[in-house]
């Protein structure tokens, strides 16, 4: 299958086709923030992102900057070839569940040891999630989690009919 058109980065945005593969991991200076059951349950100024061909960042926050005690671990795992086993959390706060709403790598290979233990959120699973002041949206389908800003162009994989990117 063919890849689709490259939109045309504009200034002060990025293209996702312009990062690498395999990923790279680079800090965040900007403040990450995420919401839910109306409450702020993750805040960082010490967190990292995740920049892989096509895909939209990834952005993992540090435990010391989440609210634990609304997250439990979630059944089941997947491997990734780039970072190695992901394990999956889900959010319990004030009667709302949302299964599977964050992922980590307790133990990643040693190029993304930064973020073992760290979070990612599921932009769609969660209330809101922000990127400095700006609400993030979600990467299309149900299984990668990047989160969409106006700074990064695509198009973005995820859909099912960009399964073969």
């Amino acid at each position: 299958m063919a890849h689709p058109q490259r939109a045309e980065p504009g200034p002060g945005q990025e293209s996702v086709w312009d990062y690498p593969r395999p990923p790279r991991l680079e800090p965040v200076a900007e403040r990450l923030r995420v919401a839910f059951a109306g409450q702020l349950i993750a805040d960082s100024r010490a967190g990292w992102r995740v920049l892989e061909t096509s895909h939209p960042p990834a952005y993992y926050i540090p435990p010391q900057d989440i609210r634990l005690d609304a997250l439990r671990p979630a059944p089941g795992g997947s491997w990734c070839e780039w970072k190695g086993r992901a394990a999956y959390w889900t959010l319990e706060l004030d009667g709302r569940i949302a299964p599977n709403a964050a992922w980590s790598y307790p133990d990643p290979v040693p190029a993304f040891r930064a973020i073992a233990g760290c979070l990612a959120f599921y932009a769609g699973r969660v209330d809101a999630c922000w990127v400095g002041e700006e609400r993030v949206r979600p990467q299309p389908g149900d299984f990668y989690g990047g989160w969409v800003t106006d700074r990064v162009v695509g198009p973005f994989k995820g859909a099912p009919e960009t399964r073969g990117w």
